[in-house]
């Protein structure tokens, strides 16, 4: 492995950049943060990886794509105090079930939900929308009943899914408010905003919350 530091293409307000900068932050990983706000590091990533879909780690000669993939590729050659994936593959298996339950259940619907509002008023998808908030409840309703017997979402130590879930419902109740029946998910949601890695990513996207669609809220 060379001695050059691991390379990120991301930004900060993105939720799926946080998703993998929250590990790094988590394995305490040293790394040349390449800001995408930056125009060099805007045509940098264009020349890796012509989709242009981020965040994306350069180490070495090796490209890793997909923020899951990022946080399993640092568990293996950059892990920190804890592991994020646990060892055990029967907890593992938990961990990335989790994973992309936060993934397909919570962040796709959201960015249906804000993509949709970037659209001319014609072309806007009523119906799509509509679906999309309602698997929001769906899923908020779901992981509220997981929530009332753990600290994290795959049990009592911080993973992978956690590292999702945290941007993923962080910008959700912006998008679909979580209602306040659903006391455990608030409450893990406060959980996660409170941990130093989340908190991190969160402030370093502070400056960047005019960029959301819907208007941020004046809170978190």
């Amino acid at each position: 492995m060379t001695n050059v530091l691991p390379r990120l293409y991301a930004h900060p307000f993105s939720s799926y950049s946080q998703k993998a900068l929250i590990a790094l932050y988590e394995h305490q990983t040293a790394f040349d943060y390449r800001n995408l706000e930056d125009a060099q590091a805007n045509a940098e990533l264009t020349a890796l990886w012509p989709i242009g879909r981020f965040p994306v780690l350069v180490d070495g000669e090796r490209i890793v794509l997909e923020a899951t993939c990022i946080i399993e590729y640092l568990d293996l050659h950059h892990p920190g105090p804890a592991r994020l994936i646990p060892e055990d593959r029967d907890a593992a298996l938990d961990v990335r079930m989790l994973d992309r339950f936060f993934d397909n259940y919570v962040s796709t619907p959201q960015q249906k939900v804000v993509f949709d509002s970037l659209r001319a008023e014609p072309d806007r998808d009523a119906h799509g929308v509509a679906q999309a908030r309602g698997m929001l409840e769906a899923a908020y309703g779901w992981l509220d009943q997981r929530m009332a017997t753990r600290e994290w979402a795959a049990g009592d130590r911080f993973s992978l899914a956690d590292c999702g879930a945290a941007p993923f419902l962080f910008y959700a109740d912006w998008t679909h408010r979580i209602d306040p029946d659903f006391t455990h998910v608030l409450a893990y949601r406060q959980r996660l905003l409170a941990r130093p890695s989340v908190r991190r990513a969160i402030d370093e996207a502070r400056p960047y919350r005019a960029y959301f669609p819907l208007g941020a809220p004046d809170r978190d």
